[in-house]
């Protein structure tokens, strides 16, 4: 019966760890298949440099700096609103995919880029700046965040 208890690995797929320095008759005794002297017998330096990879990887340029993880905003301006919706319309984000103004699976944040002339409208669940919060509630506008 197979049981996490009795789980084993196929023979022969496993391979012992190979113990240098333990004595001469084991086959990798005395400088433990490390030469004779030198740098690369020594103990301390990194298989990199014994390998002469240490300096390439030294000279590859990196990717500096920090890139969150956290998605960006999709920006919506309020004038594109006058041209999608009417008066008393509910804008939220199913809303604005199905217009076209956003795509689904980012946060959407609805700016004051330009001029909105549309009165009453109501909206869900978006990020509102602050002077697109002042023009939506100076024409009517409701705000509703969760």
């Amino acid at each position: 019966m197979l049981t996490l208890n009795t789980l084993q690995p196929h023979s022969g797929s496993t391979k012992a760890r190979r113990r240098v320095g333990r004595g001469n008759s084991s086959g990798r005794g005395n400088y433990s298949g490390r030469g004779l002297k030198g740098q690369k017998a020594r103990s301390g330096v990194s298989g990199l440099k014994r390998h002469a990879l240490k300096q390439n990887i030294l000279q590859i340029p990196k990717l500096r700096g920090f890139h969150s993880d956290k998605p960006k905003n999709q920006v919506v301006g309020l004038s594109s609103l006058n041209h999608h919706f009417q008066d008393g319309a509910v804008i939220d984000p199913q809303s604005l995919i199905k217009a076209k103004l956003a795509n689904p699976g980012r946060p959407i944040k609805l700016l004051a880029r330009g001029e909105l002339k549309l009165k009453n409208l109501r909206v869900r669940n978006l990020q509102v700046s602050a002077t697109a919060q002042e023009q939506l509630t100076k024409l009517g506008g409701q705000i509703d965040n969760k």
